[in-house]
Parts: C-alpha cells; structure tokens; sequence
C-alpha cells in the first residue's frame, strides 16, 4: 500500500491506496481508508510538509501489515466430485527462474535485439535461444522433446516447433558474434580472470555410416568407429568457458589453437595472458605461437618423448628439490613411508634448447603419485592375467592404459618346430620398462621464477576436462539429433552458453555445491497449480541449497502458498538484472 493525495489545490485529501490486478491482468488501484484533508493535517505537525508524510507511510506500512495478516491463511476448496479440467496443464518447473536471472545479467535479450537488425525473422529469437538453454540444462533431449520440455515452464514457448530449427540457423551464422558478446557482458556479472587461459579439445562421435563435410572419421576419444567432430574450448583461471570452436573430425588437434586463439585475441581483448594445455597440444609451433608479446605457456611435457640425453638427466633420481628450498636432494635415498615425505613434492628444471626457443622443462618427483600409479597398474596386470587365462584369441593393447598392453605372444615349440597354437604370458619386461616413470610428472614453460606457481597453473588444468564432462555427461551434448552443419554448430553452442550459464551459478554458490546436487535441486523445483483462481504449492523439498538459491537471486519460491499474482511478480524479478 501507499499513501496518495488527490484533489483540487485547496481541498486535497490523503488517502492509502492499495494496488490489485484485474481479470484482465492488468494492474489498477483504489482507496484502502481515507487519512484526512491534508490541510488539516498539516496543522496538526504544524506545517511540517515532510513529518506529516513520515507519519502517513508509517500509517500505510501498519494498514499493509494488518492486510497481509488477513490473507496471510489461504482456503482452497475442492470437490470429491468434480474433475481436473482435461488437458490442463498443473504441474510447473521453477528451477529455470534462477537461470533466467542469469540471462539477465549476461544481457542476452540485448544481444539478440542486435542479431535481429541483421536477420529477416518474425518469432521470438531470444525466447528460442533461453527456452533451448533451460532445457539443455534441466532436461537434455532432442530439440522436439526441448520443446515439449518447456511447455512444462511457468511461461510457455509463444513460437512454433518449426521456428527452432530456422533460429539453430541464425545461431550458427551469429556464433562468433554471441560468444564476444557474452564474454564483454559477463565482466559486468563477475570480472573475468584472463590472466591464464587453459585451452583443450575433445570429440563427439555420430551414429552414422557414411562421413560428410563436418564430420569426418578420425580418431575417437571413445575409440569408436564413427564420424566424429572435434570441439576446442578455452576457458579461463575461474574455470568460466571463453570461447569454442567446432572443427572437422579428421583435423589435427594442434592446428585447431591457432585460430581459435588468433580469435580470442582480437575479438576478446586478451593479448596478454598464460597459455596451458597438455602435451598432445603443445607442438612447437603452438607454443611458439604463444611466446610472442606479453604471452607465456605451461605445457605438460610427456618424459617418454624426451630425446635420450634430457630423459636421462629428468630421470636422474640427484639434485632434486623441496618447493621453497635450494639444498640439493637424492630422491632415491627419501623414506617414503615418512608421512612428510610421502606427501611431499620434489622438482628440477632442465633448460633444454629448441631451436631458437630457450625454454624449461619442470620435473617434479611425488611419492604419492607414485604409489597412486603403482596401484593402478597391479590392476591392469591382474585384467591382463585374467586375459591371459580367458579361452579365445586376444587383442593387442589399443593405447597406454589398455591392460593388454601386458599380454604378449610366446611361440611354442614342439621338437624344434614352432607350433602352430600360440600361448600368451604376461610381459614383465614392458610392466618394468612403464615402471621407470612412476612418480615423474614433467612441464614446459618458457616462463622464468616461482616453480611452485606453474606448478599451480598446470594443476588447474583438471577443470577444462571437468566442463567437457559436464557437456558430454550432464548436458548430453550427444547424441546430436540434428544433421546440417549448421544445426550442428547450433547445438554446440547452446551446450557452450549452457556450461557458461551452469558454472556462472556455481561461483554464485561460492562452488560449496556438485554439479550434481546443483542441477537435481534445479530439475526437481516443481509446483503444482491448485487451480486457475488461487495459485501454486511447492513440490519439492526445501534444503539448505534451495535457501541459498532464493537468498543469493533475492526472491523465495518456497512459500506454502503462492498466488498467481505473486507468481507473476516473482517471474518479473527474475528476469532483472541486478
């Protein structure tokens, strides 16, 4: 409620008003009780203009407590007898809500209000593009299932199915557009750390037989025999995605940096940054590329494709270090079952010269990571005993952790004559020869200062792999259930914004949640609509996650009840940015 003074210029009145809907939805007002003749009551603060007002909202505020005090306790009445209305829908997700916020901050209506000055289209592009987003994150399907999805929604798709497939279009030709745009108005949601930026690929198979432009056969992740397309991703020091690109199946991984990064530098501002990924990567030309102006690398460095004479001084067990000391360290002398020790992570730097390149490879020594791979390997030497043992012809080793690897062919000989059955025995020699690097982890830089720093900036890599987790097992970014190459560019991109969306909310959270908790408390927020005049009740259960959720976005959802015109106002909320 709130105080109103109405009338001619000598005989106004003070009255409380109370705002209401109508039927019609729109919103309108009227006189809750009348105050006085302002004149009078003027006289009574003697004239003080302000006091009287002071006084009249403090009567307002009373008026507006004792209102809700009245209709805090709802009746609903029902019927024994009387049906659900047919085809009504009743049952609602409010979880998208907290998204939507999101959405607002990122100000993605705006960027599609620039789209559509370059696009001849009459439906609703940025509600297409939001509703695909909700739906990647709260219920992963196909774009015709994504539709029916977000009729679950308290607000409805107004477009069409067949509009979908002609905005996927609009979003491939705009791909590179969104992905600056979003980067620009996400430094106002939260400053982006562009200090360090991890860059990694990986691949998504398709189910079908004959290749095409896009998709190529080519090496998979998965080791399938399909067409795959290969998808790069930048992502910065906070774990947020940067940028992404999608690139043939057959290409090779290390050509795919440099035009992607070449992108983010011009279009994205960031020329001045740590560039890490791993060794399959970090060709020379991939880090020479990332030593001109102010950029560095941290790259991790395989020690088996060392050249002999650097492998044989990293392997070296002398001059070792504790990180913060300078006194010199024989590793081979360390008793690792001291609980210090085995916790405890020892390095050398190597200068190696490429070149014209002046470089440092950084090889730290742990006895934890040692014992963690020793442990791993006894469990693929006891799957390939029982390889061994298994009747049947066996397979040869695919890569470095196929328990295979330790199985090889032994000839039999009978009387001198090799026979023709073959006998397989475990492979002792290549189980020793593994066994060597047990422990050895190695990184190059071109950097120069604290090891303990790119240590730290190499470590960080596992959130790269974990977004492309996410994307592939929470977002089901396949199966891929369109077939164009623009489509399919489409549908990554709603799976990139969707990771964007994802781990924005996460840093919300201040990360105290798992992707998993976040995203079942978000698919679960329901409400069931009691009936058309009266409003809604929570199905779902309140938990510290929740609460948190409705304090950090400032509106609350877990009301016994909620009218139908709160409801309004709630979706209203959520759609502000802050």
């Amino acid at each position: 409620m709130y105080v109103s003074i109405t009338g001619a210029t000598s005989n106004k009145n003070v009255y409380i008003c109370r705002s209401y809907r109508k039927e019609n939805g729109k919103t309108s007002s009227k006189i809750y009780r009348k105050l006085g003749k302002l004149n009078d009551l003027l006289e009574q603060f003697s004239g003080d203009y302000d006091a009287m007002m002071a006084w009249a909202k403090l009567e307002a505020q009373k008026d507006t407590d004792q209102y809700n005090d009245n209709t805090r306790n709802i009746s609903v009445s029902f019927s024994r007898l009387a049906c659900i209305p047919k085809d009504e829908q009743r049952f609602f997700n409010v979880g998208y809500l907290f998204l939507q916020n999101i959405f607002a901050e990122l100000k993605i209506d705006s960027i599609c209000r620039k789209i559509s000055k370059k696009h001849k289209y009459t439906y609703d592009f940025n509600a297409i593009i939001t509703d695909l987003v909700f739906a990647r994150i709260l219920s992963p399907s196909s774009k015709l299932s994504s539709y029916t999805y977000c009729k679950t929604l308290l607000e409805p798709p107004k477009y069409e199915l067949q509009n979908i497939y002609r905005a996927l279009s609009v979003m491939a030709d705009e791909s590179d557009f969104i992905q600056e745009e979003l980067y620009r108005n996400s430094n106002f949601f939260q400053p982006r750390n562009k200090k360090i930026l991890y860059y990694d690929c990986t691949n998504y198979y398709f189910e079908i037989e004959q290749d095409d432009d896009l998709r190529k056969y080519g090496k998979s992740k998965e080791n399938r025999p399909n067409p795959i397309v290969t998808m790069g991703l930048f992502m910065d020091a906070d774990g947020i995605p940067l940028a992404f690109d999608i690139f043939p199946g057959n290409q090779n991984e290390q050509t795919t940096l440099k035009p992607l990064e070449t992108k983010v530098v011009s279009d994205f501002e960031c020329s001045d940054f740590i560039f890490c990924s791993d060794a399959g990567l970090g060709s020379k030309a991939n880090r020479k590329f990332n030593s001109f102006g102010n950029r560095a690398y941290v790259i991790t460095q395989s020690l088996k494709k060392m050249n002999k004479e650097d492998k044989s001084i990293a392997l070296n067990p002398k001059q070792f270090r504790k990180i913060g000391s300078q006194n010199f360290i024989d590793i081979s002398t360390l008793d690792e079952s001291d609980s210090e020790i085995y916790n405890t992570i020892y390095y050398k730097e190597i200068p190696v010269a490429n070149g014209d390149m002046d470089e440092i490879v950084i090889v730290t020594y742990s006895p934890k990571y040692k014992a963690y791979q020793r442990k791993i390997c006894q469990q693929q030497i006891d799957r390939a005993k029982k390889m061994i043992d298994e009747p049947g012809k066996k397979r040869r080793g695919k890569n470095q952790n196929d328990p295979a690897r330790f199985v090889k062919t032994v000839a039999v000989t009978n009387d001198g004559e090799v026979a023709e059955n073959k006998a397989y025995d475990l492979d002792t020699e290549r189980i020793s020869e593994e066994e060597i690097y047990d422990g050895f982890y190695a990184v190059i830089t071109n950097l120069e200062g604290d090891v303990e720093e790119i240590l730290r900036i190499n470590k960080q890599r596992w959130e790269i792999e974990e977004n492309f987790r996410i994307m592939k097992t929470d977002f089901e970014a396949r199966p891929v259930y369109v077939r164009r190459d623009d489509r399919i560019k489409a549908h990554f991109l709603i799976c990139f914004i969707s990771l964007l969306i994802y781990r924005l909310l996460e840093n919300k959270l201040n990360k105290k949640y798992t992707c998993e908790e976040i995203l079942s408390t978000l698919r679960n927020m329901n409400m069931t609509l009691l009936s058309k005049e009266s409003g809604y009740i929570p199905s779902y259960t309140r938990t510290k996650l929740t609460d948190d959720l409705h304090r950090i976005f400032d509106f609350r959802t877990d009301y016994e009840f909620i009218s139908k015109s709160e409801m309004r106002s709630i979706i209203k909320l959520s759609k502000t940015s802050k």
